[in-house]
């Protein structure tokens, strides 16, 4: 996306105060996102645009919200901290994988912290959304498929960053081989009851775990919808 074509809260009128996106601001950084890319990050993605037309007041508070077909758009903190473990070691990516694009807002956020975002979204009606959605902001630096993620996308690989907004049980070992050297998968993973945040750099071939926060997303599934 070039610097043009941006998003800039400024533009949506009135509808943002300048109060409530400092308020969250404030709350990432107490919360210990550090990364100021990605802080200047959510200054500039309208979160609102991505959330259903009556949850629009709440779109800046630090939650997570429904966006329809039992999918939510994921709370701004945990956005903010995967993308920041997803840059670790690194200012800026080249090619990013998303498994589950939901509403479309991670993607964005992507979108300013890599030159290219490869996402895929299983239910169609979402995807047609998001697609329209960023569009529609101007992101151009984002390829978008509807698809089942969990095998990844290796016409387009290897990625340097590869990031699940899903749990599986157990991330699948192809999404491994199609991440780089020095590359990081980051993604939530366990059960419905307990999932725990995860990422993974790569390494001379070998993937090393490493453990962040207690999460709970919705789970991985395979297929389309």
């Amino acid at each position: 996306m070039s610097e043009g074509a941006r998003p800039d809260h400024h533009r949506f009128g009135g509808f943002i105060s300048q109060r409530s996106q400092q308020r969250l601001l404030d709350t990432l950084r107490a919360k210990g996102i550090r990364n100021e890319d990605v802080l200047e990050t959510f200054a500039k993605i309208p979160r609102h645009e991505f959330v259903e037309e009556a949850l629009r007041s709440r779109a800046y508070e630090d939650t997570a919200l429904p966006i329809g077909y039992q999918q939510t758009i994921s709370q701004p903190y945990v956005v903010a901290l995967m993308t920041q473990l997803l840059l670790t070691g690194r200012e800026r990516l080249k090619r990013v994988l998303e498994i589950g694009t939901g509403s479309g807002f991670q993607t964005a956020v992507l979108s300013r912290v890599s030159a290219r975002v490869f996402s895929i979204e299983r239910i169609g009606a979402l995807a047609g959304r998001a697609y329209q959605k960023l569009g529609s902001l101007g992101i151009e630096n984002v390829s978008l498929r509807h698809g089942d993620g969990a095998n990844g996308w290796s016409a387009k690989g290897p990625f340097d960053g590869i990031i699940l907004t899903a749990a599986p049980r157990r991330v699948p070992d192809t999404l491994f081989s199609q991440l780089s050297d020095q590359g990081v998968l980051v993604a939530p993973e366990g059960s419905n009851r307990q999932q725990r945040l995860l990422y993974w750099i790569k390494q001379d071939g070998i993937a090393l775990r490493h453990q962040s926060i207690d999460v709970v997303f919705v789970p991985l599934k395979s297929g389309q919808a």
